[in-house]
């Protein structure tokens, strides 16, 4: 039992190692995290002998309920209202139109059993979230196109996880009248929902009337909080994990104290779990078991990247006035992940005999997806003609973290490209009163905010404001960046 403080310490250093020396490549830390879970497995080094899959599932069911919060914790406002219509729509009926699409095609032209096809359908119905994030912010895409694909990414999940768990006990109950059946994805699917708006502004509410001194007391209570919606949540029989979703996006477009702490916690928990749950993924599969099942395996990739993935874009964004070439790349785009493995082991767990090969026939899908899609997407928005030069991402960064109530908070700006063009000088900017610029991260470098010095393209510019003057602020720097400037330089 000790030399489980070993081996999993030293899993979890390689795949950090891995992912470092592959980064320039781009390759999803997933991908790196599942490869390693394999390589020490049972199958290979025989290092670790895994095959706990109730274990398994509870522990990626935990991960999931900090994935989803920080989904819902990243997604802005202002982004979600912006491409709302497509990206809502293909995180739900997009989701049920992959579903439908998979399943007709496995069950109705393929004739694959009854019972593995319908759990098929529903597992792969959702994109991936850290995959889409962790390849898409590598491209330099349409602000329109990127953000409707990553707010898919990050908000499908919880209509894919609803579908399995009807879909589970339907199969599992026996003769389930079919509107028995609709009525209970309806209430999880709307008190979910509600259940989420309401603890997430209770929370907000509450961080804003404790005050304690050790900041500790705030980490503690932010992990209390995500829990006990998601425990809320499944004691009403809601879909626990879309109130999970539901609450981290309310708390992220709301102001409280200590929110920049927040997000540094969730993030790190989502990034740890995540990484820890496709170890224990990777651990869990047993690769000669794909010697019967990989033509299969192959089957459903190419039924589910080529024809229900599209089918779902193309039907799903009608009348949305997406261009072509748009729609081909989000056809592209659709990256299976953590969710479809994760729910996986739903059918395995509920004493299905069909688990273990839905979990294999999953596994290789993704692995697939993940390395085969995520690899080429640079290549085709480039052929696509989508993609530019990729913007870097800036090396600094200013955090305020309050430990009273405030108004005041930090506001990032990208000054728009092309990169080096020279703008107005930060004396010229007609900035809202109380503002002041803290940070310009030019390139590699921190350029001193002063009167004299002049933004250029591609500059970040981290500003100290009061909310409410967001607009105001971004006006004036992209404005002025705009405007024709003077012959002077800094």
């Amino acid at each position: 039992m000790a030399e489980i403080y070993l081996i999993a310490p030293l899993i979890l250093l390689v795949v950090v190692l891995v992912a470092a020396l592959l980064d320039h490549w781009s390759v999803p830390v997933i991908l790196i995290a599942l490869g390693a879970g394999i390589l020490f497995g049972s199958d290979v080094l025989g290092w670790c002998d895994f095959g706990n899959v109730a274990l398994t599932s509870r522990m990626a069911n935990l991960a999931l309920i900090f994935i989803l919060f920080q989904g819902g914790f990243s997604t802005r406002r202002e982004h979600f209202r912006a491409v709302a219509l497509p990206a809502g729509g293909l995180a739900t009926w997009g989701v049920v139109l992959t579903a439908l699409t998979t399943f007709v095609v496995l069950w109705g032209s393929l004739r694959w059993p009854l019972e593995e096809a319908m759990l098929l359908a529903v597992i792969v119905s959702s994109t991936d979230a850290a995959a889409t994030f962790s390849i898409l912010r590598r491209q330099s895409l349409p602000p329109k196109l990127s953000s409707v694909l990553e707010i898919e990414s990050a908000a499908n999940d919880p209509m894919a996880i609803l579908l399995t768990l009807v879909t589970i006990q339907s199969l599992t109950i026996g003769d389930t009248l079919w509107y028995v059946v609709l009525l209970e994805l309806v209430w999880k699917f709307t008190a979910g929902i509600g259940i989420g708006w309401l603890l997430g502004h209770a929370a907000t509410w509450l961080f804003n009337r404790l005050r304690p001194q050790d900041r500790g007391h705030y980490y503690i209570l932010s992990f209390a909080v995500v829990l006990l919606i998601y425990g809320l949540g499944e004691m009403a029989r809601s879909s626990a994990m879309l109130a999970v979703f539901i609450a981290g996006y309310v708390m992220g477009n709301r102001s409280f104290v200590h929110k920049q702490g927040v997000a540094n916690l969730v993030s790190a928990l989502s990034t740890i779990a995540e990484t820890s749950m496709f170890v224990m993924m990777g651990l869990l599969v047993y690769p000669h078991q794909w010697v019967d099942l990989w033509p299969q395996g192959v089957v459903l990739f190419l039924v589910l990247t080529f024809v229900a993935r599209p089918v779902a874009v193309w039907l799903g964004t009608l009348g949305m006035k997406l261009e072509v070439k748009s729609k081909l790349f989000m056809s592209w785009a659709g990256l299976r992940g953590a969710v479809p493995i994760v729910l996986a082991t739903y059918p395995t767990a509920a004493g299905m005999a069909v688990g273990q090969d839905v979990f294999n026939l999953v596994f290789f899908v993704v692995i697939l997806s993940v390395a085969f899609q995520g690899s080429t997407l640079g290549l085709v928005s480039r052929w696509l003609n989508l993609s530019t030069r990729a913007r870097p991402k800036p090396l600094y960064n200013l955090e305020l973290v309050t430990m009273a109530k405030s108004d005041m908070d930090l506001i990032v700006v990208d000054i728009p490209g092309p990169e080096g063009r020279p703008g107005s000088l930060i004396s010229d900017l007609k900035l809202p009163s109380g503002s002041v610029i803290t940070l310009i991260t030019r390139g590699a470098n921190v350029v001193v905010p002063k009167g004299r010095t002049r933004l250029q393209g591609w500059d970040q510019v981290t500003v100290l404001a009061h909310v409410q003057d967001e607009a105001l602020i971004r006006e004036a720097l992209v404005g002025g960046f705009d405007a024709p400037a003077s012959s002077e330089t800094s």
